[in-house]
């Protein structure tokens, strides 16, 4: 996933988030090139991927909430960082359905946080802010690109929005070098919500076992394989944004779409169960019915394009999950 490129060797990598889906790998992958990362986690949850080798011995890990300015701004000075992936985020919708007022206090507040103790410092030179397709919202024409207004609606989708917008107005009104990145639906090994589509199918499968799709089963999404997210935020993050650019937001994806249907029976081939049906539940509720980006700016002004895509992606991510569940004592 990496090739050791030397702009990161010994710098001040500040990853919140360090233990979620994107988080876990990224910080692995700046490990390997040599940076001196700085882990933030609210939880200590189990199994951490801060815990395995080679992490355990090179990452700086800090506990504590995005949302604690002072501890946030103490992080920030103390360690001198250079560079932040603000990853940190409330990311369920259906948990965000259920208590907004987490969420926002999580993923808008924590954001506001993160950004004023960078403005207080003078070490920060990049900092890349997770914002979401989800911000989005439903829009008449599609794929989506990074002039579309931002119309989410839905709790989670209003605090990316938020997260998003806070990011460009600090980059506009006090010049910090900030980034946006809006991504398709990630997946990749490490994601234990197996309320999700690929990692609740790839467990049905390696078990036997009918998957389960909540929705009709007809929403439209574009999926992202986690190496190819850790490759965009790192190609990004290596181009320091110039005054121009700065509160600028990429979208990033593979630019392809499928119905959830299509993305399970995918996801079972890739397990080699394609003999399972899935059972269609049809209760999700407060969904966007379709939803898919055009990255044509991350590639045209970063260079950038995804290395696996779905088909690779599968293969790795259900690897992945066969070997954890044999671990675990829940596999096949």
């Amino acid at each position: 996933m990496t090739d050791a490129r030397p702009a990161w060797t010994d710098r001040r990598v500040l990853v919140t988030g360090a233990t979620g889906l994107l988080g876990r790998w990224l910080t692995a992958d700046l490990v390997q090139r040599g940076a001196d990362v700085i882990a933030i986690a609210r939880d200590e949850i189990a199994a951490s991927p801060l815990d395995e080798e080679p992490l355990r011995d090179r990452v700086t890990r800090v506990r504590g909430a995005v949302e604690d300015l002072e501890l946030m701004t103490r992080v920030v000075n103390e360690y001198e960082i250079e560079v932040v992936f603000h990853l940190a985020a409330q990311t369920i919708v259906g948990t965000a359905q259920r208590d907004p007022v987490s969420t926002f206090r999580s993923n808008i507040e924590g954001t506001w946080c993160v950004l004023e103790a960078c403005r207080r410092a003078k070490t920060v030179a990049h900092i890349v802010v997770a914002s979401s397709d989800k911000a989005y919202g439903a829009q008449p024409t599609l794929p989506y690109r990074e002039d579309t207004p931002l119309l989410g609606r839905h709790p989670y989708d209003v605090s990316k929005a938020c997260a998003d917008l806070l990011g460009q107005s600090y980059a506009a009104v006090y010049d910090l070098p900030v980034s946006v990145t809006r991504c398709g639906n990630l997946f990749g090994g490490g994601d234990l919500n197996w309320n999700r589509i690929i990692p609740g199918t790839i467990r049905a499968g390696l078990r036997g076992t009918p998957p389960i799709i909540r929705s009709d089963g007809q929403l439209v999404r574009d999926y992202f394989f986690v190496f190819d997210a850790v490759d965009a935020y790192v190609r990004l993050a290596e181009q320091p944004p110039a005054p121009e650019r700065r509160g600028r937001a990429y979208n990033f994806s593979e630019n392809r779409r499928f119905t959830v249907l299509d993305i399970c029976r995918k996801t079972l081939q890739a397990v080699g169960r394609p003999d399972l049906e899935p059972v269609v539940k049809g209760v999700a509720t407060h969904e966007i019915r379709e939803q898919w980006l055009d990255s044509t700016r991350a590639r045209t002004e970063l260079g950038w394009k995804p290395a696996y895509g779905l088909e690779a992606g599968l293969r790795e991510t259900v690897k992945w999950y066969d070997a954890y569940l044999r671990r675990v004592g829940n596999g096949a």
